[in-house]
């Protein structure tokens, strides 16, 4: 049974256009792949990562007290979760041309040498390999495939790159664009968005 984690990052929770999509393309996934277990980590309420957040890291367990000991056993968590699933799906609405700052967050606390990422004599190294990342992005404007706003689009380069950092270079993007643009570029772009799913997931029934 294949294990997919879930990540939304809206702060609009259930009315987000990005959470939406994605469970259209969750739906799909699952019918693809039969058997799944699916685990759901909504970030919006994510602390973010900050100076105690390190400082406890960076505490030998023993000597930790517990705000610290909470705090690691958190970000311990997460990194697990992200081990233990063979696809992600990340719902990831662009906010001011990139990505939410809860959606930043969660990458702050997965990103941890030695645990998703190392350096070596060949330089450094992702260790969250082989597995398949689905994010979709929903946007208000035109960004993807040459879009008018398309110089403005930092949402998909970092989380490219990033993400290819710490292993994840199988990467798919689903666009939601068009949301700020008015009731028919809305439908538009989620007819394009629901056409693209139905193109990487192709065992899928239709939406």
């Amino acid at each position: 049974m294949s294990n997919i984690l879930f990540v939304t990052s809206s702060i609009f929770g259930e009315n987000s256009k990005s959470r939406t999509v994605a469970l259209d393309l969750l739906t799909n996934l699952k019918l693809s792949e039969g058997a799944a277990s699916v685990t759901t980590r909504d970030v919006a309420g994510l602390p973010h990562f900050d100076g105690d957040t390190l400082g406890a890291l960076m505490t030998p367990a023993e000597k930790r007290d517990a705000a610290q000991t909470s705090r690691v056993a958190l970000a311990d968590a997460l990194i697990g979760e992200a081990e233990a699933a063979d696809t992600i799906v990340i719902a990831a609405p662009m906010y001011n041309f990139s990505i939410s700052s809860q959606l930043k967050a969660w990458i702050d606390h997965i990103a941890r040498s030695g645990r998703t990422f190392r350096y070596s004599a060949a330089g450094p190294e992702g260790l969250l390999k082989g597995k398949k990342v689905y994010i979709v992005a929903a946007r208000g404007g035109l960004y993807a495939n040459g879009g008018p706003a398309a110089a403005m689009d930092f949402q998909e380069p970092y989380l490219r790159g990033l993400l290819g950092f710490l292993g994840l270079t199988d990467v798919s993007f689903v666009y939601v664009e068009g949301l700020n643009m008015g009731p028919e570029a809305v439908a538009n772009g989620f007819a394009v968005a629901n056409k693209r799913i139905a193109q990487l997931v192709p065992t899928a029934i239709a939406a």
